[in-house]
């Protein structure tokens, strides 16, 4: 059974830093791309936000967060990182990773970013 555990959500003053993970079993996170998506509270909106490939080309993020969230994985240990620098109030948000592991299972996109599981999610956030 896939599973995926994101941690190290919390509350940070404008301009702070966090570091979430996404502790995943269940499958071998180096065949697979890796997401990260939020979703803001009370929204039914979700946002993707980077993806970190299989191979070694560079990841993708979203221009609300280029140049200060960094996504990084450690396949030895199974797990995906997202690193936020300089936070806004605006990345008030649930985080949560996802995957996509098989096309016959049901996927959700966002839009054309596609997931076939992702985990319960970890909130960020972000107030003066």
């Amino acid at each position: 059974e896939i599973q995926l555990v994101e941690s190290g959500g919390g509350s940070v003053q404008p301009g702070g830093s966090l570091r979430l993970s996404c502790a995943a079993s269940g499958f071998t996170i180096a065949d697979y791309a890796m997401s990260w998506f939020r979703q803001a509270p009370g929204g039914v909106l979700e946002e993707w936000i980077s993806t970190t490939p299989r191979v070694a080309t560079s990841p993708a993020y979203a221009d609300s967060v280029k140049g200060r969230f960094t996504i990084s994985r450690d396949n030895a240990k199974n797990t995906v990182y997202l690193q936020m620098n300089d936070l806004k109030i605006a990345d008030t948000a649930s985080y949560y990773c996802t995957t996509f592991v098989a096309t016959d299972k049901y996927q959700r996109c966002v839009g054309t970013r596609c997931y076939t599981d992702r985990g319960q999610g970890t909130q960020v956030t972000v107030s003066s």
